[in-house]
Formats: C-alpha cells, structure tokens, sequence
C-alpha cells in the first residue's frame, strides 16, 4: 500500500513539473500532476501485487 501512495506522490510530483517545463498555467499542472499520478499509482499497484504473489 505504501508503494501505490509513493509512486502516485511521485507522479504527481513528476507531472507538475512537465506542466511547468512546457509552460503550462496552474490548471495545466493540476492535469498533468492528476494524470501523471494515477498512471503511477497503478503501476505501484502492480508492482506490488507482483511482490505479493512472489512472497506468499
């Protein structure tokens, strides 16, 4: 669970700052930073069900 939260943080975090090297307004962060975090939200979501799968 703690992987999903990071990576979704990360995303956001990385999304934001897209937005920001393209010149993009504060409504353009908030996309890319909402975007960028749900598609690494579920790719810690995968990652961590892998991990699971392997350990139990």
């Amino acid at each position: 669970m703690l992987l999903v939260l990071g990576m979704a943080i990360l995303g956001a975090i990385l999304g934001a700052l897209t937005a920001k090297k393209r010149n993009g307004n504060g409504a353009d962060m908030a996309q890319y930073a909402a975007g960028y975090g749900i598609a690494l939200a579920l790719v810690g979501l995968v990652i961590s069900l892998v991990l699971l799968r392997m350990v139990a």
